[in-house]
């Protein structure tokens, strides 16, 4: 398989989402995938996209515009022109704190949408990875670690090996990446489960 040219990160680490409208914007499904696009691909217009993704530039300009007015994404204005605005991801990844919006319904809700979301897309990149496994040479192959593990763990301490988890990867990020090469992405799952499915 030929590897396509890495883009550029976007500019900016983290974004922190603590309204519940803004994380309820985010949950649309397609708002997530012209996210993953802009992030993983760097800046596109709504068109590019539109095809890249089987929808309709209207469809796609009409959930950019959605983005931007919660600060996912932005317009780049010294590109294009007044019919092909391009657009970007001004931050690599986001946040939100859990426990500070399940107290609020249209917080609980928006935690449980966005969750349902990210779960589909674990499993599409597992599905996908499982797909492209055997066209990777031999390096990118040894590379690859797959893990299950199980825990016990009080709800304080589940909480505080994510936290520390989390932290190890944005040091990663930010110290030792190479921007001449192309992602590697990492699923951190971390969930109760009162029976182990056989």
């Amino acid at each position: 398989m030929a590897e396509r040219t890495p883009a550029a990160p976007p500019p900016h680490g983290t974004i922190d989402v603590s309204d519940p409208r803004a994380l309820r914007a985010l949950a649309h499904p397609l708002r997530g995938r012209l996210m993953a696009a802009l992030r993983n691909d760097g800046p596109s217009t709504a068109s590019r996209l539109a095809q890249r993704l089987g929808e309709s530039s209207g469809s796609t300009s009409y959930h950019l515009r959605q983005l931007a007015a919660y600060g996912f994404v932005e317009e780049l204005p010294d590109e294009g022109n007044g019919r092909d605005r391009w657009w970007r991801a001004p931050h690599r990844s986001t946040h939100f704190d859990t426990a500070a919006l399940v107290d609020d319904p249209a917080g609980r809700e928006a935690v449980e949408e966005i969750s349902h979301r990210q779960i589909t897309l674990h499993q599409r990149l597992l599905a996908a990875h499982a797909t492209e496994r055997g066209e990777l040479d031999d390096d990118r192959r040894a590379a690859v670690s797959l893990n299950d593990w199980s825990l016990r763990l009080s709800p304080d301490a589940a909480r505080e090996l994510a936290d520390e988890l989390n932290a190890v990867l944005a040091r990663w990020r930010d110290t030792r990446e190479d921007a001449g090469q192309p992602p590697v992405h990492v699923l951190l799952d971390l969930f109760p489960l009162t029976t182990y499915p056989l």
